[in-house]
C-alpha cells in the first residue's frame, strides 16, 4: 500500500507521513549509527522505541524547520506525541513499518509537552 492511500484513511496529510518516515531514518542513524540505517534486512539493529522516535522526530523537526517546527507540525494536524504514534501505527498496519511485540501506541503518550519542546525560547544548535 502506498503512503498516499494510507494518509487518505487518516486525518493527517501525506507530508506528515513523509516527515515521519524521514524522521525515523534520522532517529535510527542517530541512535544506532550510519551502518544500521543502511542495514534494512536486520530489523533489530534498526529498532527504536516510541519514546526514542518522538524525541528524534522533535529534533528532526527543529533541524528541518527551526523555530517554525511547531507551526509546521500543527498545520499537519500533529499537536502531540500521540499524533506521531497514530501515524506510525497507520504505517505499521499497512506494513510500511515494523514493530516488536512490546511496541504499543501507548509508547507515544505524554513523551514530552509540545509547547515546551518547541518553545520560542529554544536555543537551536548548529552542530548537526
Amino acid at each position: 500500500m502506498e503512503l498516499l492511500s494510507i494518509a487518505r484513511k487518516t486525518k493527517y496529510p501525506l507530508d506528515a507521513f513523509a516527515f515521519v518516515q524521514r524522521g525515523l531514518d534520522y532517529t535510527v542513524r542517530r541512535t544506532h549509527g550510519e551502518h544500521a540505517a543502511e542495514a534494512r534486512e536486520t530489523d533489530e539493529s534498526r529498532h527504536v522505541s516510541g519514546k526514542q522516535l518522538c524525541q528524534g522526530l522533535r529534533d528532526f523537526a527543529l533541524q528541518q524547520y527551526g523555530l517554525m517546527a511547531r507551526s509546521v507540525l500543527r498545520r499537519w494536524g500533529i499537536t502531540g506525541c500521540e499524533d506521531f504514534g497514530r501515524i506510525v501505527f497507520a504505517m505499521v498496519d499497512a506494513q510500511l513499518m515494523r514493530k516488536t511485540d512490546d511496541d504499543t501506541i501507548d509508547d507515544f503518550t505524554d513523551v514530552f509537552d509540545f509547547a515546551e519542546a518547541f518553545s520560542r525560547e529554544l536555543v537551536l544548535s548548529d552542530s548537526e
